[in-house]
């Protein structure tokens, strides 16, 4: 009598190792980067956080003023003042600001609009920028 023998074929089994060296190929090099992507993502957050909190802050100054409560900005930095706690998020490194299109005067004239670079310097790794744009309210 004939035995039926089962298994796979070595064929079969070779096809499943390249399938698998394939997706391994392809998925394993996006895992080793992704502190750089949210660390990109984390300061492009933030730099929207400023650029919304500096337009609702200069609505605010339209509306009511500094005596209404609104925050005088008259320089990129001064633009922390919108976020809660009026500082930038403490983890992830140090951040800073500095200014790409200065407002016009020492004074700023409520309303300039000032195109400024946020910067992240981690603890290890590259440094990363994003930019915003702060609105001026003396």
């Amino acid at each position: 009598m004939k035995q039926v023998q089962r298994g796979f074929t070595l064929i079969e089994l070779v096809m499943v190792i390249v399938i698998l060296g394939v997706l391994a190929a392809v998925a394993i090099p996006k895992f080793f980067d992704l502190s750089a992507d949210a660390r990109q993502a984390a300061v492009q957050g933030v730099a929207g956080a400023l650029s919304s909190g500096s337009a609702i802050n200069y609505a605010m100054y339209t509306a009511k003023g500094t005596a209404g409560g609104a925050q005088t900005i008259t320089s990129c930095d001064d633009v922390k003042k919108t976020l809660q706690g009026s500082a930038y998020p403490a983890s992830g490194g140090v951040y800073s600001v500095k200014e790409k299109d200065a407002f016009k005067d020492a004074q700023a004239i409520a309303g300039a609009s000032s195109t400024c670079t946020l910067q992240l310097e981690p603890p290890n790794g590259a440094v990363v920028t994003a930019t915003f744009t702060a609105i001026a309210a003396p």
